[in-house]
């Protein structure tokens, strides 16, 4: 994860960024890309944020996605470090959690007077309900005291709604590409396989269940995936290399 603040640092009118979420081609951008265009097109359509980070928990351990500068980055790690924040706790409860000033905040005792240190002045911590088994927060970091309205607080949860659809739907995409690969090289094994199986029924005379035998057993003894044993097989049968491939 890196500093991803946007070569374009001028405002943004909120119709724009909303837009520019709603557009976007999922096929063209990684779930990283997405989040860090959130915290990008945040920082520039939210009057009174100084830093934006998106907070992604999964399986219970949560992570900083993106960011757009050091201050949103280090209150991350400082809740993480505690086990609790505002950011923590917006995205656990589904509730947007405002800190008018930090120099008077008496929740968080052990996170607050660092984040005053760091320069924190106030912040907003939005959810993004993105899906059941994950959840996220928007954060919105400010390095002066009541620099978000009730007008602020609206636009931020307004912008979280767009962002959840768009980091949800990346999330799904992704999380789709990836088992359509992993089916996709179980099916190249399976095929692989059926070809060495073939090929040691024809050399042994012997049926099907006989060659997987002898199939496993080899992949035991060299302590090697079967698929690259059957592999091995098939490219010495046909004098073609092997197809490596992990599986």
């Amino acid at each position: 994860m890196t500093d991803q603040s946007s070569p374009d640092n001028g405002a943004l009118e909120a119709s724009e960024a909303f837009g520019r979420l709603a557009r976007l081609r999922l096929a063209d951008h990684t779930l990283d890309d997405v989040m860090e265009l959130v915290a990008s097109l945040a920082k520039r359509t939210l009057p009174g944020a100084s830093e934006v980070s998106v907070t992604f928990i999964s399986d219970g351990r949560a992570v900083t996605a993106a960011y757009t500068g050091p201050l949103a980055i280090s209150l991350d790690e400082i809740q993480y470090d505690k086990g609790y924040g505002p950011c923590l706790d917006a995205a656990s409860n589904s509730t947007t959690i405002s800190i008018t000033d930090m120099t008077t905040e008496d929740r968080w005792p052990a996170y607050v007077p660092e984040a005053v240190k760091a320069g924190a002045l106030s912040s907003l911590s939005v959810p993004v309900p993105v899906q059941q088994e994950v959840t996220a927060a928007l954060n919105i970091y400010a390095t002066t005291p009541h620099a978000f309205d009730d007008e602020s607080v609206a636009n931020a949860e307004k912008f979280a709604s767009y962002a959840a659809v768009a980091i949800g739907n990346a999330h799904l995409f992704s999380t789709t590409a990836a088992v359509a690969a992993q089916m996709r090289e179980a099916m190249l094994s399976r095929a692989v396989i059926e070809q060495a199986k073939g090929i040691l029924m024809a050399v042994h005379s012997c049926d099907a269940d006989a060659a997987f035998a002898i199939l496993t057993k080899e992949s035991q003894h060299k302590n090697r995936k079967l698929r690259e044993v059957a592999a091995d097989i098939v490219a010495t049968a046909t004098g073609r290399p092997a197809n490596r491939r992990r599986v």
